[in-house]
């Protein structure tokens, strides 16, 4: 099966440790061109004045493949505290807002199909896998991975070797 996501690894800092901590929020719909321009002006501004009682965050935000915000802090110097990360939820809360997305919902997932990031509702993973809509092949976006390093490992992963392999009903005759 091909696969044709672009490459995104370069647009992740080589200078952040592996242990950065990282947090991806996927939108249920791609942005705009110019929406995507405001996001990312948005996130910026947000990555310049992030601090940590006082202490600058090294930070790093990117809206990548139009649809996912990926926010990463380096810890190696400054360790993100409740209050800094309560003001990135901040952040990508008024994203939802202003551009009328949701961004916290964890059980629609996304997949790579025929070139395109699709969507899909976890109630409705078996149905897809059944109908092939998806595959055991199939890309899935695996936004529950927590450090730098673990992004560029496991983000984008076939759905056997993730967590919704657990979840399929996968024949095995």
């Amino acid at each position: 099966m091909k696969h044709s996501l672009p490459d995104w690894k370069h647009l992740i800092p080589e200078n952040f440790s592996d242990h950065s901590r990282v947090w991806i929020y996927q939108s249920n719909r791609m942005f705009g061109f110019q929406e995507a321009l405001q996001i990312e002006s948005i996130l910026e501004d947000f990555v310049e004045h992030w601090k940590s009682h006082g202490d600058e965050v090294k930070g790093y935000a990117n809206l990548v493949f139009g649809q996912f915000i990926v926010l990463i802090a380096d810890e190696s110097d400054t360790q993100v505290s409740g209050c800094s990360t309560d003001s990135s939820v901040r952040v990508i809360k008024e994203i939802e807002t202003l551009f009328n997305v949701t961004l916290f919902d964890r059980l629609l997932l996304a997949f790579e199909h025929k070139g395109r990031i699709q969507m899909l509702p976890i109630s409705q993973l078996n149905y897809a896998l059944n109908n092939n809509y998806i595959s055991e092949n199939s890309l899935f976006f695996n936004n529950t991975v927590k450090t730098k390093k673990e992004l560029l490992d496991s983000w984008i992963l076939p759905v056997k070797d993730s967590w919704l392999n657990s979840r399929l009903s996968l024949d095995k005759a």
